[in-house]
C-alpha cells in the first residue's frame, strides 16, 4: 500500500471517531478490526441476559449495529471562524479525545468535529440533541441540524462527507450533545449508491406516559414504531427498510421513581437497553447501574423502574443481519479483500471528489437549519 499523508490518516481515521478509538492506524490497512471488550459481559437470567459496563468511545454494540459513541461537549464561545475563542495550546490537534476543559476538537484544527472522510459500507444514524452540526458530502450535498434533528447516512458505494460542530455563539456557551450510531448494511445492499434522509424534529414522534402515580416517561422514536407512532422512513436501502428487520432506535428518560413498561419485539431480535444518565434502574427485577448496557430479551415485555435520580437511556434492537463483518476504520465489507479493494476505491476514485474549499465546510453564521440535496433541491423544518 502507498504512504498516507497526515491528511489522508485524518482522513481515514475520522470516522465519527471509531478508527482514532479502536486504535486502527494507516499501517494498518490491510487488517480487518475486531471488537474488543475489555470487560466480558456479567450474564443474568429472564428479561436481562447480560450487562456490559460502558466506558469511553465508543460503546459495545450488537448486530446489526457496529458502532454507537455519545458526545457530549460543553464548548465555550465561538470566535470569528466558529471555534472555540480560547487557547487550543495542550491539545494534541488532528486527534484531541482527551476532553480538556470538558470538551474536545476531535480531527479538526479550527472548528471542532470530523473533517472530509470516506464511508463505505454501512450507515450512519445522526441525532443532534444539542448544538448544531453541518453536514458537507462528496455529492455535493450540504446541510445544518440539530436540535433533535436525526440525519440517516447510506454510505453504499462510497461517500466523502464532513461532520462539523460550528461554534455560532460568541455570547455564550455552545454545548454539543449527539449520538452517532453505525447500522450495518447487508452484502446485497453494500454497494448501492449514497443516500441520506433528514428527520427533522417537529417530524419525530414524542410519546408521553404516565404511570399510576403521575410519573412522566418520555420516549421519542427515531427508528421503529411505538404502538401507532412512527417516524418517518429511513433510507430505502437501509437494513431498517427490510420487513421483518424489527430495527429501533429510541430515547428513553424515566422521571424520578418512574416505572414503564418497555413492549415486547419480535423473538430472535436483539434489543439492548445503554443507561448513559442517571439511575440505577431496574429492568425486569435486575439493577442496571450507569454506564452500563442491559442486553434485553426482546420478545419479554420489561419493566422498567427507576430510583430517585431518574434515568436516561438509548434502545438500539434490531433483527441481526448475521453475515461476516470485515471492519478497518471508516470501512465495513464482509471479507478483507472487499476492504482492501474500498482502500483501492477510495485513492485510485476519492468517491467522487471533495467539491468543498475546505476541507471542513461550516455553512456560515446564521443558526437556521437546513438540507440541500445534490441536484439543489432544499428542505427546512417545518
Amino acid at each position: 500500500m502507498s504512504p498516507f499523508t497526515r491528511r489522508d490518516s485524518i482522513a481515514l481515521m475520522a470516522a465519527g471517531g471509531a478508527a482514532a478509538v479502536a486504535g486502527c492506524t494507516p499501517k494498518r490497512a490491510a487488517e480487518e478490526s475486531k471488537t474488543v471488550t475489555a470487560t466480558p459481559p456479567i450474564l443474568h437470567r429472564d428479561v436481562v441476559e447480560a450487562t456490559v459496563p460502558l466506558r469511553g468511545f465508543p460503546w459495545p454494540t450488537r448486530d446489526p449495529f457496529l458502532f454507537c459513541v455519545h458526545h457530549d461537549d460543553a464548548y465555550p464561545v465561538g470566535n470569528a471562524h466558529f471555534g472555540p475563542a480560547t487557547s487550543l495550546a495542550g491539545r494534541n490537534i488532528g486527534m484531541d479525545f482527551e476532553g480538556k476543559d470538558g470538551w474536545r476538537m476531535y480531527h479538526g484544527d479550527v472548528v471542532p468535529g470530523f473533517p472530509q472522510h470516506p464511508h463505505r459500507g454501512f450507515e450512519t444514524v445522526t441525532v443532534v440533541r444539542r448544538g448544531l452540526l453541518d453536514h458537507s458530502d462528496s455529492l455535493g450535498a450540504a446541510a445544518r441540524y440539530g436540535q433533535g434533528d436525526v440525519q440517516w447516512l447510506t454510505a453504499g458505494k462510497g461517500i466523502l462527507h464532513a461532520e462539523m460542530f460550528p461554534l455560532l455563539s460568541a455570547e455564550k456557551p455552545n454545548p454539543v450533545e449527539l449520538f452517532q450510531i453505525w447500522l450495518n448494511l447487508p452484502a446485497r445492499n453494500k454497494m448501492v449508491d449514497p443516500h441520506f434522509t433528514m428527520l427533522w424534529a417537529p417530524d419525530i414522534p414524542k410519546v408521553v406516559e404516565k404511570d399510576a402515580a403521575g410519573r412522566e416517561t418520555h420516549v421519542q422514536v427515531f427508528a421503529g414504531s411505538y404502538g401507532e407512532h412512527r417516524p418517518p422512513a429511513p433510507p430505502p436501502n437501509s437494513w431498517a427498510a427490510q420487513p421483518g428487520a424489527d430495527v429501533a432506535i429510541w430515547s428513553i428518560r424515566l422521571a424520578p421513581d418512574a416505572t414503564w413498561t418497555l413492549p415486547a419485539a419480535a423473538e430472535g431480535t436483539h434489543r439492548s437497553l445503554y443507561l448513559f444518565e442517571g439511575g440505577p434502574l431496574s429492568v425486569g427485577g435486575t439493577t442496571v447501574a450507569q454506564d452500563h448496557r442491559a442486553d434485553v430479551t426482546a420478545h419479554k415485555a420489561s419493566r422498567l423502574e427507576a430510583g430517585p435520580e431518574g434515568a436516561e437511556l438509548l434502545l438500539l434492537q434490531g433483527r441481526p443481519i448475521g453475515e461476516p463483518v470485515a471492519h478497518h476504520g471508516p470501512f465495513v465489507m464482509n471479507t478483507r479483500a472487499e476492504l482492501q479493494q474500498a482502500y483501492q476505491d477510495y485513492r485510485r476514485t476519492q468517491f467522487g471528489g471533495w467539491p468543498w474549499d475546505r476541507h471542513d465546510p461550516v455553512h456560515g453564521p446564521k443558526p437556521e437549519r437546513f438540507a440541500r440535496r445534490p441536484d439543489g433541491k432544499t428542505e427546512k423544518p417545518t
